[in-house]
């Protein structure tokens, strides 16, 4: 039965389907809803179950119909009110889809969106030409979040499978206890979110004040950025920690001492939004 714990939208319900975001599946485990077009993925069908989430996942992106935006709207939703609770979910999915990872590409569609909007806004903010405007939303859609996304879920995959899996789990069972490169990607994509909205989105009406050559705008300013490292990281040990097969996923909090150590520093006087901001736009704040 549907978890409570999300909300599934009444086009989902009616086709008598679970959503297919992080961990919600559809019940009858063959990862499409009965008769949506989506059982045979040809090529797919060779491929192991734990591997095809990114490639089902790209096939799905210019079907909009099929995408549950609801659902995906209501987990971005959770993951700054409470990203636990998405990732309770994961375990449902793996049951119903013999996947961790989502295979409904509607969040990447959301994320890239509020992105361009961001894009939009601070373009405005410098006074950039349309061109300026669409090669800033394009470099915040395709570097600063696909690409870093990209990375970081490679990076958490042999990080993962080399030194944070469980010694205890069955010899026969090592092919299915183990992290998936898709799954580190949905984790990647998720913590992206709440960093997003922190530096993009709040620090934008307040761009201005924290660039200030003053002590209390350099401790606002650098804060605004503490906080949305910390939610990088924190988001992200939630999603490796999710997984039952996973013993050390505490090493992934490692990075919060060298952040705060940095944080403390750059107090002595190095004011990070305006320098990233001047290295970003290519232009100082006056």
């Amino acid at each position: 039965m549907p978890s409570p714990l999300l909300p599934l939208s009444s086009g989902s319900a009616s086709r008598g389907s679970m959503s297919s975001g992080l961990g919600l599946g559809y019940p009858n485990g063959s990862g499409a809803a009965s008769g949506s077009g989506f059982g045979d993925f040809g090529d797919f069908g060779a491929m192991p179950r734990s591997d095809r989430g990114l490639p089902i996942l790209l096939r799905r992106l210019t079907k909009f119909k099929a995408m549950d935006f609801e659902l995906a709207f209501w987990q971005l939703t959770y993951l700054v009110v409470a990203p636990r609770r998405v990732y309770k979910q994961t375990y449902h999915h793996k049951q119903t889809k013999n996947v961790w990872a989502r295979d409904d590409p509607a969040m990447l569609i959301l994320i890239s969106g509020c992105l361009a909007v961001a894009g939009l806004a601070w373009s405005l903010v410098y006074r950039r030409s349309l061109s300026g405007a669409v090669l800033i939303i394009l470099r915040m859609i395709f570097r600063d979040f696909l690409l870093t996304s990209f990375l970081v879920a490679t990076l958490l995959y042999f990080i993962s499978n080399r030194l944070l899996l469980s010694s205890s789990a069955p010899h026969s069972a090592v092919s299915e206890n183990r992290v998936e490169w898709s799954y580190a990607f949905d984790v990647a994509v998720n913590s992206f979110f709440p960093a997003f909205l922190t530096t993009y989105v709040a620090l934008l009406p307040l761009a201005a004040v924290v660039v200030r050559n003053n002590w209390v705008s350099l401790f606002f300013g650098n804060t605004l950025f503490l906080i949305a490292q910390v939610q990088w990281v924190y988001v992200m040990y939630l999603g490796i920690a999710a997984l039952p097969f996973v013993a050390r996923s505490e090493f992934l909090l490692a990075p919060l001492l060298p952040i705060v150590g940095g944080y403390l520093l750059s107090l002595l006087g190095f004011n990070m939004p305006r320098h990233a901001l001047e290295l970003y736009f290519g232009q100082t704040w006056h």
